[in-house]
């Protein structure tokens, strides 16, 4: 039993009518081999344009706030270091880029004179190409581009309801090669569902994706229920809800223990109206996908829900049994043998009080949830993958509570039936700090697990157990 308390000639600076970029976003992009070499204290100017130079005094074409991207084909001689360095600072420059590819290494004597005058320094590796930085930079802060993208987006939606149209990692694609964005669809708890599948964004650590999870339902909790910047160690990310398109009997507040987020490694605070309402767009798109695999679990529920109706109902053991044997190659395909069974039951409590109705939904969503995190579960198979925890339950609502049944493959060779069991410290571990922002102090997650089970006579039993153990967990002291 179990209990959660839980970029060589001049060029005119290439110059965008949108909102500024911070030169932090540079360094944060994986694709442009940008370097530091000085200036980090300098890392929240922002960047207004772009420009490539090889002129000892371009002066006349800088307005202020460029990012110069240099060949260094102007220093003849290390004194000619600081009269460029001191000229592009007096234009008021947001940073200096110089290419490896030409003349090797950036030479000591710019870095030196870079730090006199403040001017950050990056150096651009040699398989890097000055238009592929240009091009970035146009894209992060062009609006115009943001609305051609837009339409993308709108297209994909269109194509989305009629199915998935390659899911949310084709929706994370568009942002990853249009605007370069590097983006994640989590669930309440920080399960990755989804990255950008054609860009290969990386696969976020554990302990990033709960930061970001207890950030977003810390805020949510308190009311703060719209888009939100929340800092990783060195790394900005900027949360945007994807609520249901489907309406629910939950208040906003609780019904961001079952939201997803999309997770994009950039500070939206930065970015014009027309990127901020593409993101809203997009979340839009995701929720599409929400809903269909909400819907998904439809037959599930209902499966779970005539059997339990059977065993609470007293039902003839032969009745249920035969249940149960149709049920297993839906739950537990490919199973040689009848599966064993367990039975999961979770209640919330609130402080303020609630109607059966509201918490029983709210317990089956977050037992779903912890199903799917638990061991064998989307976080062991990968983001996506749906031979998990989960898929394999079923979940029902029972009143207040939420019940599962989960089957369990049969024991063979080396691994007893013990081995496969579940218990309640497992299913709430990867998600208990979320979960427990969240809740807060005003309400409280308690789940019971019962022993496994061979047969449909055993199962009024383990009904019997998960519920008493989940009554022993909530009659504890503490959160």
């Amino acid at each position: 039993m179990g209990v959660f308390y839980f970029a060589v000639s001049p060029r005119k600076p290439t110059r965008i009518g949108g909102e500024d970029m911070r030169l932090r976003a540079l360094l944060e992009s994986g694709t442009l081999g940008l370097r530091l070499l000085g200036g980090a204290e300098e890392l929240d100017r922002t960047v207004r344009g772009v420009m490539t130079t090889d002129l000892r005094d371009p002066s006349r074409y800088l307005s202020g706030g460029e990012l110069v991207l240099t060949g260094l084909a102007w220093r003849h001689a290390p004194e000619n270091s600081d009269s460029f360095v001191r000229i592009v600072a007096e234009a008021g420059v947001a940073a200096l880029a110089a290419g490896e590819a030409e003349l090797g290494p950036v030479p000591e004597d710019l870095i030196a004179a870079c730090a006199r005058y403040r001017v950050p320094l990056f150096s651009v590796s040699e398989s890097v190409a000055f238009a592929t930085i240009t091009e970035h930079v146009v894209r992060q802060v062009s609006g115009e581009r943001a609305g051609d993208l837009a339409a993308v987006v709108d297209r994909h939606r269109q194509l989305m309801t009629g199915g998935p149209a390659g899911g949310p990692g084709a929706v994370l694609d568009l942002l990853g090669d249009d605007l370069d964005l590097r983006a994640w669809v989590l669930s309440a708890t920080g399960r990755e569902i989804a990255g950008a599948a054609r860009t290969e964004a990386p696969t976020l650590p554990a302990e990033v994706r709960e930061a970001l999870a207890s950030a977003r339902l810390d805020a949510v909790r308190t009311g703060r229920l719209g888009a939100q910047r929340v800092t990783v160690g060195d790394t900005v990310y900027s949360l945007f809800p994807v609520r249901s398109a489907a309406p629910g009997p939950l208040d906003a507040r609780r019904a961001g223990l079952g939201q997803w987020v999309l997770a994009v490694a950039a500070d939206a605070s930065d970015w014009p109206a027309e990127r901020r309402e593409l993101l809203d767009g997009v979340t839009q798109l995701i929720a599409v996908e929400r809903d269909r695999r909400d819907a998904g679990r439809s037959v599930r529920r209902r499966l779970c829900g005539e059997i339990l109706d059977l065993v609470q109902s007293g039902a003839p053991a032969a009745e249920t049994g035969a249940r149960l044997r149709a049920a297993g190659p839906l739950l537990l395909p490919g199973a040689h043998s009848a599966p064993y069974w367990q039975i999961v039951v979770a209640s919330v409590d609130w402080e303020d009080g609630a109607d059966e109705e509201t918490t029983g939904r709210l317990a089956r969503g977050l037992l779903e949830e912890v199903l799917t995190r638990a061991p064998g579960g989307t976080d062991a198979a990968g983001p996506g993958e749906e031979d998990d925890a989960s898929e394999r339950a079923a979940v029902t609502q029972l009143g207040a509570e939420a019940v599962a049944l989960v089957p369990l493959p049969p024991p063979g060779g080396e691994r007893e039936q013990a081995d496969f069991e579940l218990s309640a410290a497992e299913l709430v571990g990867p998600a208990g700090a979320p979960l427990a922002a969240g809740l807060g102090t005003e309400g409280r997650l308690t789940l019971g697990v019962s022993a496994a089970v061979h047969s449909a006579e055993g199962l009024r039993g383990a009904l019997e157990e998960a519920r008493l153990a989940r009554r022993v967990a909530a009659a504890r002291p503490g959160p």
